[in-house]
């Protein structure tokens, strides 16, 4: 397994990694609870049940934290063979909560446009 590429978006994280087994087994990982329950605790999901199925390709899971403010996400992962007969996994981890739109806000009793203080 290579160490994986990262890039971080406003409100997630995407994640691709090259695996040296075969997609039919990453897909087992990422698909059967007793399997996937190892790395990705049912406690985190927002429903056992995947939000969506492309068998053998993709599948989304809906996630809801379990500490306060309790926000929730969609994490996708999507399966490819890679050149060397391996898996490319990717994960996009997504923060889906209304609750969250990624802007900064002004207090609500501020009269005046934000300022920052120089250093």
């Amino acid at each position: 397994m290579n160490k994986g590429k990262t890039k971080e978006q406003d409100s997630g994280v995407e994640l691709e990694f090259d695996l040296g087994d075969p997609p039919q087994k990453v897909w087992r990982a990422v698909t059967v609870p007793e399997l996937r329950e190892r790395w990705l605790p049912k406690e985190a999901l927002a429903d056992p049940d995947a939000i969506t199925v492309t068998p053998g390709q993709e599948v989304r899971y809906k996630l809801r934290d379990d500490t306060p403010p309790f926000l929730e996400s969609i994490v996708t992962f999507t399966i490819t063979p890679n050149a060397i007969g391996g898996t490319c996994l990717r994960i996009v981890h997504q923060l889906t909560d209304a609750r969250f739109d990624g802007r900064t806000r002004a207090p609500a009793n501020g009269n005046s446009p934000p300022l920052r203080l120089a250093a």
